[in-house]
């Protein structure tokens, strides 16, 4: 049994000061309460370690490539989609494993105790599939099991190439499945994860309005009787008059005309929503799944989160394409753009919260939903999805409560504030370094070595 005794501790009840959390071999917080023991573990401040909620783990070894001007003076998400069909055609599954390794460490620490990965990279070059369908599938499990993070699957079914139903050409011929060779592949990674740690799950995830008809949403849907559902919905402009043009609704509009969407639903960037449509959202009880960083990077647009946090909606963060891990710069990300369309100060805040109190508890008890994971918060019972702080440093400085988040998210963005990182009571990251980090970078310096030697 693990202890860790913390000056600070940010429970399912709120701040409570020199606490000690005990760990049980099962990965569960056993006991939580006054100090009374020997400590293994010491942190100054200990916080829920939230689920990173949306991921496309091949996209890191893009960073840097794509911010060059195109011929397009126009140039946008599409032209950035363009070259991520080229870069594909390199991928192996031995690459895969190796870039998603040094993702998973990555998000370890930078404070996520868990990963949503949205993955619908699932075929060799040209969509020929793999002799094991799921290979793809396996080897994310295998790179998530390398770095000790949480891990649940969401095989994405991905059929078209637009809403006018026209084939799949290039890259994304390696996405594309029916709805029959989508199902059976669904159930080879379902059973990958189940040969795995007690705390992976699996989910599905309809790649968006675009790539799945209304008959293939459906098919794959009555086979969705558990866990998470996520959905890219309304990110591009693009796509909005895309969605309307064929089936004569804006996407968030149709969605919810058509489907009984509730609390299992995960739906991703939502950058494009109307007043009303956002309101009626947030009603649903479905988790609003943000990624700032990756948003303002393709220049999607900006989320209207003080109206859906005003109508009681739940949202959480992901990293996306992960050119830039940083749980903290997310939020962040998300409360400035929120003040610069309105020229406003701390728009997230509540009276009885501070700004960055708010996005954390947001991050928190909306990742674990979105993930299926049984985590979010310090209370016994729960998964030990741990983040150890330290605070006798130029960024936090001893501060307390409210403000010592403030200071993570606003100041230093985490900077050497982050020691231990624990994931369902696996301690995979000390004195602020994942315990694998030498031989996974290496590993994934030589697999983007040979990669662009070739594009």
């Amino acid at each position: 049994m693990q202890v860790i005794q913390a000056s600070q501790v940010l429970t399912s009840d709120g701040w409570r000061s020199d606490l000690e959390v005990t760990i049980g071999d099962n990965g569960r917080i056993h006991q939580v309460g006054p100090i009374s023991r020997a400590a293994t573990h010491r942190s100054a401040l200990l916080l829920p370690a939230p689920l990173n909620l949306h991921s496309h783990a091949f996209q890191r070894a893009m960073a840097g490539l794509t911010e060059a001007k195109g011929p397009d003076p126009r140039d946008s998400f599409w032209s950035w989609r363009r070259l991520m069909y080229k870069f594909l055609d390199q991928l192996t599954p031995e690459d895969v494993e190796a870039i998603a390794g040094l993702v998973f460490m990555e998000m370890l620490e930078a404070g996520y105790g868990a990963v949503a990965e949205f993955h619908y990279l699932h075929h060799d070059v040209g969509g020929v599939p793999y002799g094991a369908l799921a290979e793809m599938s396996e080897r994310i499990v295998a790179a998530s099991q390398q770095a000790g993070i949480g891990l649940t699957l969401l095989p994405v079914h991905y059929q078209y190439g637009g809403c006018d139903l026209r084939p799949l050409n290039g890259g994304q011929r390696r996405f594309g499945n029916d709805p029959d060779r989508f199902l059976r592949l669904y159930a080879d990674a379902a059973a990958a994860i189940a040969c795995g740690p007690a705390d992976h799950a699996i989910g599905m995830a309809p790649h968006s309005l675009r790539a799945v008809d209304p008959a293939g949403l459906n098919a794959i849907l009555t086979q969705a009787k558990s866990g998470p559902i996520h959905m890219h919905l309304a990110e591009q402009v693009g796509e909005v008059d895309e969605v309307l043009a064929h089936l004569g609704a804006r996407p968030t509009e149709w969605l919810l005309a058509n489907h009984p969407v509730d609390a299992r639903w995960c739906l991703i960037h939502c950058t494009q929503m109307s007043e009303a449509e956002t309101i009626a959202l947030a009603r649903t009880g479905a988790v609003a799944g943000l990624c700032p960083i990756t948003e303002s990077s393709l220049g999607d647009g900006i989320f209207n989160g003080t109206t859906y946090l005003g109508a009681g909606g739940a949202i959480g963060f992901g990293s996306d394409s992960n050119i830039h891990i940083s749980l903290f710069d997310e939020m962040k990300t998300l409360e400035y753009s929120q003040r610069l369309r309105d020229l406003s100060r701390a728009a997230l805040a509540t009276p009885d919260r501070s700004t960055g109190r708010v996005l954390y508890d947001a991050a928190a008890t909306g990742g674990a939903q979105a993930g299926g994971r049984d985590s979010g918060q310090i209370a016994v019972g729960a998964l030990a999805d741990l983040v150890g702080l330290d605070d006798n440093n130029e960024w936090l400085c001893n501060r307390q409560g409210d403000s010592a988040i403030d200071s993570l998210i606003f100041g230093g963005g985490g900077k050497g504030c982050i020691r231990d990182v624990w994931s369902a009571g696996r301690h995979v990251v000390r004195e602020g370094r994942h315990f694998r980090r030498e031989a996974i970078i290496e590993s994934y310096k030589q697999t983007i070595t040979r990669l662009e030697t070739n594009i």
